[in-house]
């Protein structure tokens, strides 16, 4: 672990400790699971209008983390989002984190972004709070995410915007998929079914 991320995890309170080091790619499914340390239902972050959410609430279910933005290519997979979050939601929640992290394309505040998700897209899955997903000021969820020695599957960290982790129902990372993954694609959908 890099000492100044420690440091940093150390400041910000963070209840777990992450590495931010950087491996080859690997498939979601090739890749050998180890030991995870936690779960996501250790997060607790800040919904869309600011209200605390602990993770913990949505156990029993898989959920599908999704970095998300109002002004990108992939921005219409809102709407398969809301379809899956509609007809399979007895299996899976989706849960949205709007991030500003690739091509500036989700400059807006967190009640223009919700307005602008409701309107064009009719979303009602679990928005969150404007946050980083990648790079050095990457929120404690994704560095976790990113990390294999933390979640116990992958190193996949999200490299465009509407990249998805697929969690099983206890919170543990089962796999990652690129934003070129549509929300109702049949592998996505054959791996909630599972």
């Amino acid at each position: 672990m890099r000492y100044g991320v420690l440091l940093s995890a150390l400041l910000a309170g963070s209840p777990l400790f992450f590495s931010c080091s950087s491996s080859p790619a690997m498939s979601s499914e090739s890749a050998q699971p180890t030991a995870a340390t936690g779960s996501v239902y250790d997060f607790t972050l800040p919904a869309i209008d600011g209200q605390p959410v602990e993770l913990r609430r949505y156990q029993g279910k898989k959920l599908l983390i999704v970095n998300t933005a109002s002004e990108c290519g992939y921005t219409p997979q809102y709407q398969e989002l809301e379809q899956l979050h509609q007809q399979h939601a007895d299996k899976v929640t989706v849960l949205g984190f709007p991030a500003n992290n690739f091509g500036g394309q989700e400059p807006g505040s967190d009640a223009q972004i919700a307005a602008f998700c409701e309107k064009n897209f009719g979303v009602t899955f679990p928005l969150f709070s404007k946050i980083s997903v990648a790079g050095a000021d990457a929120a404690p969820l994704f560095r976790y995410l990113g990390s294999k020695a933390q979640n116990g599957r992958t190193d996949e960290k999200p490299n465009w915007n509407f990249c998805k982790y697929l969690i099983d129902e206890q919170g543990h990372v089962l796999a990652f998929y690129p934003s070129k993954v549509s929300p109702m694609s049949p592998e996505l959908l054959a791996a909630i079914q599972k």
